[in-house]
């Protein structure tokens, strides 16, 4: 069998360049492996060789994909590899995002077959296309050594055509593609017996499982806003001017608390936008339409609530993953609460 020629797309922490202090380095080529790249060899029984490494930062990418999959796309035409090979990003959404849009730019502009790997909630997922295999990975690197062998398996059939098997046999998330497979019994049979199990309390495996979705239970009710603290917040990125704390445009590694004691509005010039996922021109113009300041300090005074909290909650919500949205609420809520808060309006893009 022949030497399976290969891309590699990596960030910047496992292309050995640095941590998030390096997310914004523009992209660049190395020829050969970088990082574990130099592993793919080994762990592919020799068949695939890595031609040529892309590394780039996880910031420069999620702000800048347009540009970032012209430069790839350039590169991997260069090398006219037979796979190209991104990841895998596990949990990690800008570098997830990264990977997911140039394998669907590269298997489809260049007929050049693609893998990548990634958590199920990874934004990336979902912008990799229906025609591009995701292995399902964990959203922690050390799931590393078990992703990679079942990403380079799975290129080693796209590259040579053979048959691929289900997800469930391969490792790879859900596409949305049906398939009509035979099987030994029929369907009725089939669902008759999956009845009988059901009725007796034994386990059994459906044939079309539903989407789960996670319980949150409503916030407590605020049973006498006459005399209540509230709070206003916001995703939408609304921060002091030269945003001092470089909360990300995507995917944001923090969440922020800022002062509006004393202000009765968010003055233009003095706020701006450092969300990437909208167009700023109408929040930069006025502030108070994604952090509604002027219309809580009219509630304030005509004693709709008792006080409006002399700080605000801002994140930015784009790209952002499930894991990080839910401990930078959690972080806020407890912050919050910790100031005698009883409720708050959190605005959206």
């Amino acid at each position: 069998m022949k030497t399976i020629r290969a891309v590699h797309y990596i960030n910047q922490f496992f292309g050995q360049v640095g941590g998030e202090d390096m997310a914004n380095v523009p992209p660049k080529v190395v020829e050969g492996p970088v990082g574990f790249g130099a592993t793919i060899p080994a762990l592919s029984g020799g068949r695939i060789e890595i031609a040529r490494t892309v590394v780039c930062g996880d910031n420069y990418a999620a702000e800048n994909l347009e540009e970032l999959q012209k430069t790839v796309l350039e590169w991997v035409r260069e090398a006219a590899p037979d796979l190209f090979i991104a990841g895998p990003a596990f949990g990690a959404g800008r570098y997830g995002t990264a990977c997911g849009v140039l394998c669907g730019a590269v298997q489809t502009k260049l007929g050049i077959p693609a893998i990548t790997g990634m958590h199920p909630v990874n934004p990336g997922y979902e912008l990799a296309g229906r025609d591009v295999y995701v292995i399902r990975a964990k959203d922690s690197a050390q799931d590393l050594r078990r992703v990679l062998p079942l990403m380079l398996a799975l290129g080693q059939k796209l590259v040579d055509g053979a048959p691929v098997g289900r997800p469930e046999e391969e490792g790879y998330l859900l596409r949305g593609v049906r398939v009509n497979v035979r099987a030994p019994k029929r369907g009725s049979a089939r669902a008759v017996e999956m009845l009988l199990k059901k009725m007796a309390g034994e386990s059994f495996e459906t044939e079309l499982p539903m989407p789960t979705y996670d319980r949150v239970a409503p916030a407590r009710q605020v049973l006498d806003m006459a005399s209540a603290v509230i709070a206003i917040g916001t995703e939408g990125g609304i921060v002091p001017r030269g945003n001092p704390d470089r909360i990300e445009a995507h995917n944001a590694s923090k969440w922020c608390r800022y002062s509006i004691e004393g202000l009765e509005r968010l003055q233009k010039g003095d706020f701006e936008v450092a969300h990437g996922g909208y167009d700023p021109v109408a929040a930069n113009e006025d502030p108070n339409r994604v952090l509604p300041l002027d219309g809580a300090r009219m509630l304030e005074k005509e004693k709709a609530f008792a006080k409006l909290n002399d700080w605000y909650p801002v994140t930015v919500g784009n790209v952002t993953a499930v894991r990080s949205a839910e401990r930078y609420g959690r972080e806020m809520g407890e912050a919050l609460i910790a100031a005698g808060v009883e409720g708050v309006i959190l605005t959206s893009t």
